[in-house]
């Protein structure tokens, strides 16, 4: 018994410690390898498909911060007698009922669609991350309470939570934000729960835990790194999926009220005139297609970029 004491003594401590990022980034490009996030980079630049859709969102971006600046006419000009113009050389894409020049307006509304989507995505991340780390951390009886309250919340779907919310706070951009952030992080906080007690299953952690390391410690060496891909694919749905429930409030009347303007009030304002006027309709419903698809793409890319087992 003495001498298996006097072995374990022997047995440097620090082989159950996580290596070093920097060392074993240099460890890894010696061996020809390369670390794990350019490892992901370079399985996503085969995903043509993601590709394509990561240069479209670039574009929309571009135009989104350039495009009103490239016509002469500001997006919430009247103009009575230029109603309806079909696209033409002087207006790009037409005017609307109000002679609004059309190009203007699809442009600063996708300022303020992609800046909702983007602001409620990364909202709801910290949210979603927060609570389920905490309750899968956690465990026991409050992992419990707090999984039944999800849920409920579940239970009821997604657009009536928003619409109720909507119906007490005034209509705006800051309103749209806080419900997003309010009823959108329950299935991030259940996937990053199922994360972290998954990981706590493992024998680096339990190997580190034994050793004394702290909470905080484990959560930032070994759960935030290990669950951060999968909340980055879950962040660029989520982007998705506030890009159309903002179209779908103000489509109804319950968000962005004019003279602001969005893609989903100008796909709100189009479908009344879609038979005479197509073309007040069509740019912005292409737009919000286009956005979808591509983030969709680019997420799928991602999921498979940072998946181990699509590892060739």
């Amino acid at each position: 018994m003495k001498g298996m004491q006097v072995e374990m003594e022997k047995i440097d401590q620090n082989l159950f410690l996580p290596l070093d990022r920097s060392k074993l980034n240099q460890d890894l490009s010696k061996d020809g390898s390369i670390a794990y996030w350019k490892d992901v980079w370079r399985r996503f630049k085969k995903n043509k498909p993601a590709i394509v859709g990561g240069l479209i969102i670039l574009i929309f971006i571009f135009l989104a911060i350039f495009g009103p600046k490239m016509v002469s006419y500001k997006y919430d000009a009247i103009d009575l007698f230029n109603t309806y113009k079909t696209p033409d050389s002087a207006h790009i894409l037409g005017t609307d009922g109000l002679g609004r020049d059309i190009w203007a307006q699809v442009w600063m509304g996708a300022r303020v669609s992609l800046f909702i989507g983007v602001v409620s995505a990364f909202s709801q991340m910290v949210i979603g991350t927060l609570i389920g780390a905490f309750s899968g951390i956690i465990g026991g009886k409050t992992d419990l309470i707090i999984m039944r309250l999800i849920d409920i919340l579940i239970a009821v779907p997604y657009l009536i939570w928003v619409s109720l919310f909507m119906l007490v706070f005034d209509a705006g951009i800051f309103s749209i934000l806080v419900v997003f952030a309010l009823t959108g992080w329950k299935e991030i906080a259940r996937l990053v729960r199922g994360e972290v007690l998954r990981l706590k299953q493992k024998e680096f952690i339990t190997a580190s835990d034994s050793l004394g390391a702290s909470l905080w410690w484990l959560i930032r060496k070994h759960f935030f790194p290990n669950i951060l891909p999968v909340v980055i694919v879950s962040v660029t749905f989520g982007i998705t999926d506030a890009i159309f429930t903002e179209a779908f409030l103000s489509y109804v009347g319950l968000g962005i009220q004019p003279p602001n303007t969005s893609w989903g009030t100008l796909v709100s304002a189009g479908v009344k005139q879609l038979r005479d006027y197509p073309h007040t309709l069509l740019p912005p419903a292409i737009l919000i297609s286009l956005t979808m698809l591509s983030l969709q793409l680019i997420g799928d890319g991602l999921r498979d970029a940072t998946d181990p087992k699509m590892r060739v």
